[in-house]
């Protein structure tokens, strides 16, 4: 892994959790989900880690209203295994179904229907959390709002998350329809996107960040829609609601110390990658783990980057500054960087959640093999560009962000302590 620390992981139910917060050290606790961040939120070195055990009663569908109630410790994975056969999917899901409830409220996860749905967070009708003296509240953003949007994108902060409450989408069918395009340059692809925003609910581009010149951005733009039940075939019409998310391969654990990514193999994956994306081809059925969670189909993908792990950048810059993201990918391309997974979107206005990251603009997000030399100047660099423009960094990914890019970045932070303040003021 690209940083570790030493805690103390301390495994709570909802009986058990008020004695664990009585019982923190002056380090204070945090709280976990599944423990896969990319970045360093829930470890807190010297203190303690407090884990929610998950179960499936803690998962109950709510058909007239149309919500689910879950444990802030389930996770997206065993929610899909319940909701998706009984005709339901989640309102927002990132590019892993390895993460808690609990996670993707504390994170705000936005996903690839940002442009249409938002975030999380703009789905949770109301949630229970523990403070840090151990009364129970139940937040809404209509309940102590204030506390709720702290809540929202707070990175676990002003409590600890015991269950939420949010909408769910109703579905026809467990496939998606699947539209995708081979685009050869970054300009033409924004140009798309910003053109399919008010027609598809989910879009995503793959970039080349290795290509150069007149094909500098280069990619595969992908829009999809949920199925209807008259788009299966026979032999899918007859289940429909079908779900399976199994793995289908797994990355042996003794791959070298450096890893398999290098500027050689890259290159090579993303020639492959691109060209056999179809020039143009509507319309393809695809199972929602194959679209939504493809690494999630690899087992153990991340050991590709070798024992000392990967780092995930990500940014937002705002609409209107289209020139900043150009000159992001074009210092990434001279770099030369290992980049075979990048992701391009587009992002509609944010929420009122203070420490919410997702803004009105362009989002990228890139992993890079964290011993690559000179990455740490080159990622300051392209920090001061994104600052500039009036952009930010996700604090779930937050391995290269400083203290003063959080504070440029997130302008209500002032706000969101005074309301911290207000519920943990010796900082538990």
């Amino acid at each position: 892994m690209a940083a570790h620390s030493a805690a103390e992981l301390i495994d709570v139910d909802a009986n058990s959790l008020a004695s664990a917060i009585k019982e923190l050290p002056e380090r204070g606790g945090i709280a976990r989900g599944l423990g896969r961040s990319y970045g360093d939120p829930a470890q807190n070195a010297g203190g303690h880690v407090l884990r929610l055990a998950p179960t499936n009663e803690q998962i109950v569908i709510d058909d007239a209203a149309g919500t689910v109630t879950a444990g802030a410790g389930v996770s997206i994975d065993d929610l899909l295994a319940v909701i998706v056969p009984r005709g339901y999917f989640v309102p927002v899901t990132p590019g892993t179904r390895f993460v808690t409830i609990g996670g993707a409220i504390a994170s705000d996860i936005h996903g690839k229907n940002h442009h249409s749905d938002g975030s999380f967070g703009d789905h949770v009708t109301s949630l229970r959390m523990m403070l840090a003296d151990t009364t129970i509240v139940t937040i809404a953003p209509g309940n102590d709002p204030e506390l709720f949007w702290a809540t929202v994108g707070g990175m676990g902060l002003t409590g600890v998350m015991i269950d939420a409450t949010f909408d769910l989408i109703p579905l026809q069918s467990s496939r998606m329809s699947v539209d995708t395009r081979r685009i050869g340059n970054l300009e033409e692809i924004m140009a798309r996107m910003a053109e399919s925003d008010a027609e598809v609910h989910y879009s995503v581009a793959w970039l080349d960040l290795l290509a150069k010149g007149k094909h500098l951005g280069r990619g595969v733009l992908t829009n999809a829609e949920h199925a209807s039940a008259g788009q299966l075939g026979p032999r899918q019409a007859a289940a429909p609601l079908g779900y399976g998310a199994q793995q289908i391969v797994a990355i042996p654990p003794f791959v070298p110390g450096r890893g398999l990514i290098n500027r050689l193999s890259v290159a090579a994956f993303n020639e492959m990658w691109y060209r056999k994306a179809p020039i143009a081809r509507k319309g393809e059925l695809q199972s929602i783990p194959a679209f939504f969670h493809p690494l999630d189909m690899v087992g153990g993908w991340n050991r590709v980057y070798g024992r000392q792990g990967f780092l995930q950048y990500q940014f937002v810059v705002p609409f209107g500054a289209e020139d900043v993201l150009r000159s992001v990918i074009e210092r990434i391309s001279a770099a030369a960087l290992p980049i075979f997974l990048t992701v391009l979107k587009r992002f509609s206005d944010g929420n009122p959640g203070h420490l919410s990251f997702p803004m009105g603009g362009w989002t990228l997000s890139i992993d890079v093999p964290a011993h690559r030399v000179g990455l740490s100047e080159l990622l300051n660099g392209l920090d001061t560009l994104v600052l500039d423009a009036g952009g930010r960094h996700y604090l779930a990914k937050d391995f290269q962000t400083s203290a003063a890019s959080v504070r440029r970045g997130y302008p209500r932070l002032d706000e969101w302590l005074e309301i911290r303040e207000r519920v943990d003021p010796a900082g538990i």
